[in-house]
C-alpha cells in the first residue's frame, strides 16, 4: 500500500511529536480513516521528506512521530513559470492540478480582453486560495516536495512587462517555431495561454513588443487547458526531465 503523503504548513525542524494541521489532520482522520501506529511522509516546502508515525488521533486533531529528514528532490531542471488567462469552472482548477504535477514552478492567473470570468476581489482571493489548495494536493500525488508559486491575480499586459531572464513563449497558429526548433540550451521559459476565445490581436501585437516568441503546437486547435497541458508536456521533453 502506498503511503499518503501530507503538506505540513510549518517548517519541520526537529524530529520528534508534533500535530498536523487542522486541514490535514481532517483528512488523515476522517478522509483517508487512519490509525495509530500508521505511517506517513509530512513534506514541508523545504525540498525534505519526513517519515511519520500516527501516534494519536482524535475527532479533531491528529500527532505524529516524525523522524530525520530525507533531502529528494523531483524538480525538472526547466524552470518554467505558466501566465495562464482565467478559464471557467473547473477548466481553472484542471489545468493548475496537472501543470504542477508536469513540473511547473511558478503560475499566475491573468485577466484578458476575452477572459470569460469575471469575479470582485473577495472571490478572486478566495479562487487564490483554493488554487494553492489544488496545487498542494497535486505535489502530495505527484511527489514533489517544492510547492510551486500560485501568484495574485495580474493584468495581462502587466504580467507580460515583467523583466527577467526567461525565454517568453505565447502560441500561435502562424508561427515559424515549434518546440523543436526552439533555439538551446532554455533553463528558464515564460508561457502564455491565452483564454477560450484567444487573445485578440492587439493583445498579440502587444506581447511581441514585450519580446514573446511565438511557437506553433500543431495542426489542430486545441481548448485552453489542452494547449498548456501540451505545451508544458513538449517542453519537458526538450528541456526538462520528461523521457
Amino acid at each position: 500500500m502506498r503511503i499518503p503523503r501530507i503538506y505540513h504548513p510549518i517548517l519541520i525542524t526537529q524530529v520528534g511529536e508534533t500535530a498536523l494541521s487542522e486541514e490535514a489532520s481532517g483528512h488523515v482522520g476522517r478522509v483517508l480513516r487512519m490509525k495509530q501506529g500508521q505511517e506517513l511522509i509530512l513534506f514541508d516546502g523545504s525540498g525534505k521528506e519526513f517519515p511519520a508515525t500516527i501516534s494519536e488521533v482524535t475527532k479533531k486533531s491528529v500527532s505524529v512521530n516524525v523522524s530525520q529528514g530525507v533531502e529528494k528532490s523531483s524538480e525538472s531542471p526547466l524552470n518554467l513559470h505558466l501566465g495562464q488567462v482565467i478559464s471557467r469552472g473547473e477548466k481553472m482548477e484542471f489545468t493548475i492540478q496537472k501543470s504542477v504535477e508536469l513540473g511547473v514552478d511558478t503560475i499566475t492567473p491573468l485577466i484578458s480582453e476575452r477572459c470569460g470570468v469575471k469575479l470582485d476581489q473577495k472571490r478572486f482571493e478566495k479562487k487564490l486560495a483554493q488554487w494553492q489548495k489544488v496545487a498542494i494536493s497535486a505535489c502530495e500525488q505527484s511527489g514533489r516536495n517544492c510547492i510551486p508559486d500560485i501568484r495574485p491575480i495580474m493584468q495581462l499586459e502587466e504580467w507580460c512587462k515583467e523583466q527577467d531572464e526567461s525565454l517568453k513563449l505565447n502560441l500561435h497558429p502562424r508561427a515559424k517555431y515549434s518546440i523543436n526548433t526552439l533555439p538551446t540550451p532554455v533553463e528558464k521559459v515564460r508561457l502564455l495561454v491565452g483564454p477560450e476565445g484567444g487573445l485578440s490581436e492587439q493583445e498579440i501585437a502587444m506581447t511581441r513588443d514585450y519580446d514573446f516568441e511565438e511557437i506553433l503546437l500543431g495542426p489542430r486547435v486545441l481548448r485552453t487547458e489542452t494547449a498548456a497541458l501540451t505545451t508544458i508536456t513538449a517542453l519537458q521533453v526538450r528541456f526538462g526531465d520528461l523521457g
